[in-house]
């Protein structure tokens, strides 16, 4: 499925199935090679920008804003071709929307405070403070 279907499919799904799209869009477009903590710990880091509001209110306009995640910076006709993958982001999007929505301190944590992340290739020079190192990914606090 091309990633243009994905987001027009997610702008007619009623919630929570859009933000899960959204999510498992994401995960799948920044994650997909890496472990299952790390593809959870890139849904963190949307889940808590929603809650911030700084990005926007819903996961979908959070990893939707420009430059923030690879869903703006993918080609609209890239597809989803990997269906292994596409099923294990699809899960761990709709775990993650599940576990934030639980109070603050019965959620599962995997990156904490972590509100951005980039890949090892690149240094960010907005970075502030490395929280963690997982697999190709190191996830930092920018936004206290």
């Amino acid at each position: 499925m091309k990633l243009s279907m994905l987001l027009w499919l997610a702008s007619v799904l009623p919630q929570p199935l859009a933000d899960q799209t959204c999510l498992a869009t994401t995960v799948y477009l920044e994650a997909r090679s890496e472990s299952t903590i790390g593809q959870y710990a890139v849904a963190e880091v949307a889940m808590r920008r929603r809650d911030r509001g700084t990005w926007g209110d819903s996961v979908c306009e959070v990893v939707t804003s420009p430059r923030q995640f690879a869903l703006t910076t993918t080609a609209s006709n890239f597809e989803v071709t990997d269906l292994n993958s596409w099923t294990k982001a699809w899960k761990i999007a709709g775990d993650s929307i599940s576990n934030w929505s639980l109070p603050q301190g019965e959620r599962t944590v995997y990156v904490p405070r972590a509100d951005a992340f980039a890949t090892l290739a690149v240094t960010p020079t907005w970075s502030t403070k490395r929280v963690k190192t997982i697999g190709e990914h190191a996830f930092y606090v920018v936004n206290n």
